[in-house]
């Protein structure tokens, strides 16, 4: 039996210019202590606000998958304080493109989109598109399968008795190429903890997947406690979704002000009217196996 650890916690979503802002910060403390009064402009990167497409179409096992929602809005400027600005009057709409059926999304006013009659499919493919103020977006996806978690259970850390960790076992389908998307998340957690897994090695193989916390006052992390809640889940995805979360997931654990800068982070939307500006964000649509922890 493999087992594989997954910790790594998520920070953040996006690609925001964290080394930017560290930047900034150093050198008005370095300024602050100098008598020098030369006035110092800062060459901050600026663009027009570009379309954010949240389309993660989720289908939990064992469930319909009817209900579904996007999230469009405008990206904002480098240390803008505002907010992000829904979206509103767009059209959007998936096609299913094996047998040619289409779910219109309905228009919410707060930026959401939805529908409660999209009907998933596994192994066929589906487009997205959305069109915003005379530009037209889109993106393809394949409904990829995911096995089933077959059991749950704690355990304790092997070289740190004290620590809890969480553990969930599923069978990897064997002469096949799958890639998956795991989330561990504790009922008081604001944000989840990701990563991303290949069976390159492992195909085939019962795998058991392990996470556990240890206190960092930094991050405001406590170690897991008997009573708390936690939610796993595990999804089935694509190459391509595989390679673009690893990416931003090695991004978000970084952040010092000597790191390697982050490469832009380009999803699989595009603007169809024009090339340059495509759109944020990311479409998927994803199998998903859920289950939840109780600790004692």
């Amino acid at each position: 039996m493999k087992k594989v650890f997954n910790h790594i916690a998520l920070k953040s979503t996006v690609s925001s210019p964290v080394k930017t802002g560290v930047y900034y910060f150093i050198l008005m403390a370095i300024l602050s202590l100098s008598s020098c009064t030369d006035v110092i402009e800062l060459d901050v990167p600026s663009e027009a606000p570009r379309l954010v497409i949240e389309a993660s179409i989720n289908w939990e096992k064992e469930t319909v998958g009817n209900n579904q929602r996007i999230k469009l809005s405008k990206s904002t400027p480098y240390f803008d304080t505002n907010g992000t600005e829904p979206v509103l009057g767009a059209s959007v709409k998936i096609t299913n493109d094996t047998n040619g059926a289409v779910f219109i999304f309905t228009d919410n006013s707060d930026g959401t989109y939805t529908t409660d009659s999209f009907v998933p499919v596994l192994n066929n493919s589906y487009t997205l598109e959305v069109i915003n103020e005379g530009e037209t977006y889109i993106a393809q996806e394949n409904l990829i399968a995911v096995p089933s978690i077959l059991s749950v259970y704690q355990s304790t850390d092997y070289f740190f008795q004290d620590l809890l960790e969480v553990n969930f076992e599923f069978l990897d389908p064997i002469d096949e190429v799958n890639y998956y998307l795991i989330k561990f998340q504790e009922a008081a957690d604001l944000l989840p903890t990701l990563s991303t897994l290949k069976d390159e090695f492992i195909n085939g193989s019962l795998i058991t997947i392990s996470n556990e916390r240890r206190e960092d006052e930094n991050i405001n992390q406590v170690a897991y406690e008997p009573g708390d809640l936690v939610d796993m889940e595990l999804y089935g995805i694509s190459k391509q979704y595989y390679d673009y979360m690893t990416i931003l997931i090695n991004q978000s654990e970084s952040g010092g002000p000597f790191d390697t800068t982050p490469v832009p982070l380009r999803g699989n939307c595009i603007n169809v009217n024009t090339p340059d500006s495509d759109p944020y964000g990311y479409f998927r649509i994803t199998e998903v196996s859920k289950a939840t922890y109780l600790f004692e």
